[in-house]
């Protein structure tokens, strides 16, 4: 391909050819790979004249647009509005209504020329201007639209214009005094009443006894929407939707009618539906398919109990009424994804999701999906409310923790991304590029990169349809919840492409997105949820960004083991910045007795992660040296008996050394500490191995405890005082 007309593509398609990787060392993305990703976005790069025809074409659908689909400014500064304009109506004049959030309505009207003149562009034989204007209306922060008419050519355009307060919510609490919590993976937690899955009324029961212990938060890990009818694509993190939840959550026993229903009754009453539970939950791994077994019949009923009852139960009936309505299309597309997985892998179990379908269900406004919704109306109607119990029963364990004092509750978990086989996808193609993969570059976590396996959004897809789906995605992700942890919060930024063609991982190229624009959205979600937003900014950060993070009131997220400093030695927690979440370990890293007794390496190795023996003899040498710091620190900082040993020689990992660790981050400056509950209960095994997928069971390791085991055990109860205690100093 002509080189002029390549830098064109990739700088309009916005992919950087040049980065620093995760040691610092200047990269050059190869031309291959870039064309490559030029071919994911559609261009045919085999034809120079072809892609110029597309470049033409995609340019002119910018330029033609008079009045951008949106905005976003700032409060306090002044407001700006842009008309672009080819050179024959530069002269015309325009009349604008600015219509408030508020509903108050201002009218004017303009000509192009009468702004100051920012950009010319020829494009193929016409030139157009672009002109900003002042808005001299005040605007308070909020949604408003802006709409353009023209009486001579009967044309509109509008405009959603997006004022942010340009910093997230903060609580005030925070000038006062450091707060403290604990991150759990919901389905893990064990206890004597649920049906082999955490759940919940689980959550409930944590939050009551950790509110007690002086704890301001419990942190879950994504709770998107999955698959219902496929229970095993288990990964919260490859989900379906991530703007509703996963059912599979839902207390069966805490729904209406539970207590009152006699075929639901029946159904649970036998032995063997209870010889079910008892197995269930004696498991040491999550059955998936076996937990919805036995959930989704007794849901069914429940759900019929619900309907012939809803003239007795007129305010709960009332109250679903609502929910659809606000949930709108997003909602009704969520439940007859669902509805049609079921009919068809009935059917043939291969039809893993819609991509595989037969031809004529791939399309959601084809006739035959639309008749198929006609036919099985109850069934959405089934699945929309399932979603409105989860909703209940979460929004309720929010309440409670709000009501037990608790300052922030429940701390959310954003996704960076969905799966292929998503309701998302299905019902907004256009959004999403299909022919590649959010993953991320050769880092220490990842030394081949990484694929994640999740098309990405399109930027400019995402600017045409006025950044609707991610105004969404942050609003009912901060719903009920004091704070939301945003996966990989390079995503405003940039995100690592991997075209499907791709030999590896490594064969990518960073595409760049709207960041002010997304910070601004997110600062506006955050101060109307008061919800505060952690941005998970690990792996390769690019200089200046977690400064502007923190401008806008993000807080970083800091975990322990990669927190060093030049010499190897670990930076003491005293210096992490306020404005951070610190913690220990990860849900992809291991546990600290598993850090601290290498199980990771050994899995690793069974697993076949690594390149050959001499790398992984590397890791163990690197392994020692950094548990020998870890310790030097730990006495240095007076967190260890005197006596305790003062090399790791020979030094397993016990209660003494594994609490001390806690404890040390726990005196750090971070405003937030989060810690791992599996870490109080001394576990070893991981949550998730990065890299695999079928090789480890990967979101599936329950605790090894049930709560009404250790929720009484005094050694736990003395550290989470501990932790209180030193999180007030």
């Amino acid at each position: 391909m002509d080189a002029a007309l390549l830098a064109e593509l990739v700088a309009f398609s916005g992919i950087e050819t040049d980065f620093n990787d995760a040691w610092g060392n200047p990269t050059q993305v190869a031309t291959s790979d870039q064309l490559a990703l030029l071919a994911a976005q559609g261009f045919n790069i085999a034809d120079d004249g072809a892609a110029r025809a597309e470049l033409t074409e995609r340019q002119l659908d910018f330029w033609q647009q008079i009045l951008a689909p949106v905005s976003v400014q700032l409060l306090g500064e002044p407001h700006t509005f842009e008309l672009q304009v080819p050179l024959a109506l530069a002269n015309n004049s325009f009349d604008f209504t600015l219509k408030t959030e508020r509903g108050i309505n201002h009218q004017f009207s303009t000509e192009p020329v009468a702004g100051e003149l920012v950009q010319v562009a020829v494009i193929g034989d016409d030139e157009y201007q672009q002109y900003q204007h002042s808005l001299d209306y005040p605007l308070e922060a909020g949604y408003h639209t802006l709409t353009l008419t023209c009486n001579d050519t009967g044309f509109s355009f509008e405009q959603r214009l997006i004022v942010s307060p340009g910093k997230c919510y903060q609580p005030d609490e925070f000038a006062q005094q450091k707060q403290w919590g604990v991150s759990v993976q919901l389905y893990g937690l064990r206890s004597a009443r649920n049906w082999g899955i955490g759940d919940f009324s689980d959550l409930s029961t944590l939050v009551a006894y950790l509110a007690k212990q002086g704890a301001d938060f419990v942190g879950l890990n994504p709770i998107h929407a999955l698959y219902p009818a496929m229970p095993e694509g288990a990964s919260p993190y490859s989900p379906s939707s991530r703007r509703w939840l996963n059912i599979i959550y839902i207390d069966v026993s805490a729904m209406p009618g539970y207590n009152e229903c006699s075929k639901t009754n029946s159904l649970i009453s036998t032995p063997a539906f209870n010889t079910a539970i008892a197995a269930q939950r004696s498991r040491d791994w999550v059955d998936y398919s076996g937990v919805l077994q036995l959930k989704l019949p007794v849901m069914h009923s429940l759900y019929q109990w619900f309907v012939q009852h809803c003239g007795k139960e007129a305010h709960l009936a009332a109250e679903f009424a609502e929910f659809k309505q606000q949930g709108g299309d997003s909602l009704q597309q969520l439940a007859l994804y669902d509805a049609l997985h079921a009919f068809l892998i009935k059917q043939d179990s291969n039809h893993w999701g819609w991509p595989n379908w037969p031809e004529q269900y791939r399309d959601p406004q084809s006739d035959a999906v639309q008749q198929f919704a006609k036919e099985h109306q109850q069934q959405l109607d089934f699945y929309c409310y399932l979603q409105f119990i989860a909703q209940q029963q979460l929004k309720a364990v929010q309440q409670q923790a709000k009501t037990a004092g608790m300052l922030l509750g429940l701390y959310r978990d954003l996704a960076v991304g969905v799966s292929e086989a998503s309701t998302e996808i299905w019902g907004n193609g256009d959004l999403y590029c299909r022919d590649a993969s959010v993953g991320a570059p050769p880092d220490p976590l990842g030394p081949a990169g990484q694929n994640w396996g999740l098309p990405p959004m399109q930027p400019y897809q995402l600017f045409s349809q006025a950044y609707q789906p991610i105004i969404e995605l942050f609003r009912s992700n901060m719903q009920y919840a004091g704070a939301l942890r945003i996966d990989h919060v390079m995503a405003l930024l940039r995100l690592w492409w991997v075209p499907k063609t791709a030999a590896n991982a490594g064969g990518g190229a960073y595409v760049y997105y709207p960041i002010m624009d997304l910070l601004g959205i997110l600062a506006l979600e955050s101060q109307r949820q008061q919800a505060v937003i952690i941005g998970e900014d690990l792996g390769t950060v690019p200089d200046g960004i977690r400064e502007l993070l923190a401008d806008y009131g993000i807080y970083s997220y800091r975990v322990f083991f990669f927190e060093t400093a030049a010499d190897g030695g670990y930076i003491s927690p005293a210096h992490y910045p306020v404005q951070a979440m610190a913690t220990l370990s990860t849900h992809d890293l291991p546990t600290l007795t598993g850090f601290w007794h290498c199980e990771d390496l050994k899995l690793g190795q069974h697993l076949g992660l690594y390149i050959d023996q001499q790398q992984l003899q590397g890791l163990y040498q690197q392994r020692h040296a950094n548990k020998q710091q870890i310790l030097d620190s730990l006495h240095g900082h007076g967190m260890l008996p005197m006596d305790y040993p003062r090399t790791v020689d020979s030094l397993a990992m016990d209660r003494p050394l594994n609490y001390a660790m806690q404890r040390h981050l726990a005196a750090g400056n971070s405003q937030l500490l989060c810690l791992q509950l599996e870490d109080w209960l001394e576990m070893t095994q991981p949550v998730n191995v990065p890299g695999t997928s079928d090789e480890y069971p990967n979101w599936r390791r329950k605790l090894s405890q049930e709560m009404e085991q250790w929720t009484i055990e005094p050694h736990i109860q003395q550290l989470l005082a501990e932790l209180t205690k030193a999180r007030a100093s």
